[in-house]
């Protein structure tokens, strides 16, 4: 375990698969970050690295070869990440292709992820280097769950997603079976700023969102304000998801998503994906905001 603090935050965050596991204010000890009770999910915020969500038949094609992959990608439960450098204000990790990888992702790569500290923002930043000789093809991501309610004497269905700008995108629908991408889509906003948050939400798996004019969302109490803000600004995709008996919601931006039902399965033509040339690096961040009245 790994930990930074400044003067209002403390963070946290695990050697196995660098994942974050806590943030608190470092004057009250509130803790923002669900507790990964394993009885519900047991994760605390899993880093999505080289797919995003589920391959059709956990398996896709690229250059005539098959290959198969787990439910967003193999970073996240991996032992073999390792701290990279530390500073007063920042944690780096990496974890760079090797024998086993290959196996299952053809590319040489060092993929890196920091956690820095700046006054009352975390920020998350995602940093991917093509080392081998041809172009490469990844998605990327973040899952962090956030506890709600945070306070005591508050319900689930206090708190809401309040997002910059009036939105009509439509979510779209997940089949529960297999976790791959239906054509359909249901309406979730109408003319509105707002999601209010209740556990049946998510009886339906995650809302999916493609086209959100917004690039920050805040999670609101209705007693207390603003508590958590996360700015998305370099992911097109959006997650937005809990286990209905779960007191979290995870706000997840995405780079990538996971198979359609009437995929093809060809990981070049794969929604999302993001090609990077030999030799070249790529850089992604997303910014967790704890509004300063919870922390003063």
């Amino acid at each position: 375990m790994h930990t930074l603090h400044n003067d209002l935050l403390k963070i946290a965050v695990k050697n196995t698969g660098a994942e974050l596991c806590e943030i608190s204010s470092v004057k009250h000890h509130t803790q923002f970050m669900w507790d990964a009770n394993p009885k519900v999910w047991a994760g605390y915020s899993p880093n999505l690295f080289p797919i995003i969500g589920a391959l059709k038949h956990d398996k896709y094609i690229f250059e005539n070869q098959e290959y198969s992959l787990p439910k967003h990608g193999f970073i996240r439960h991996n032992r073999d990440v390792r701290l990279h450098k530390k500073t007063g204000n920042n944690l780096t990790f990496v974890y760079s292709a090797n024998e086993n990888s290959l196996k299952h992702y053809p590319f040489k790569f060092e993929f890196y992820i920091s956690y820095t500290l700046k006054d009352h923002t975390l920020e998350v930043d995602h940093v991917v280097k093509n080392c081998d000789d041809k172009t490469m093809f990844f998605s990327v991501g973040g899952h962090p769950a956030f506890k709600c309610p945070v306070y005591k004497n508050e319900a689930y269905e206090d708190y809401s997603l309040d997002f910059e700008q009036v939105e009509n995108s439509r979510t779209h629908l997940v089949n529960t079976e297999n976790g791959l991408i239906k054509l359909a889509t249901k309406p979730l906003f109408d003319n509105s700023k707002s999601i209010a948050l209740t556990h049946n939400l998510f009886n339906e798996d995650a809302l999916i969102f493609k086209d959100l004019k917004s690039k920050k969302v805040t999670l609101t109490s209705q007693s207390h304000g603003p508590i958590v803000s996360v700015d998305y600004t370099d992911f097109p995709y959006l997650g937005i998801w809990a286990k209905p008996e779960g007191d979290y919601v995870c706000i997840e931006p995405w780079l990538g998503i996971a198979d359609h039902e009437d995929g093809n399965q060809d990981f070049k033509t794969k929604e999302g994906i993001i090609s990077l040339e030999a030799g070249k690096t790529f850089e992604a961040a997303y910014a967790i905001e704890i509004h300063k009245s919870h922390l003063v």
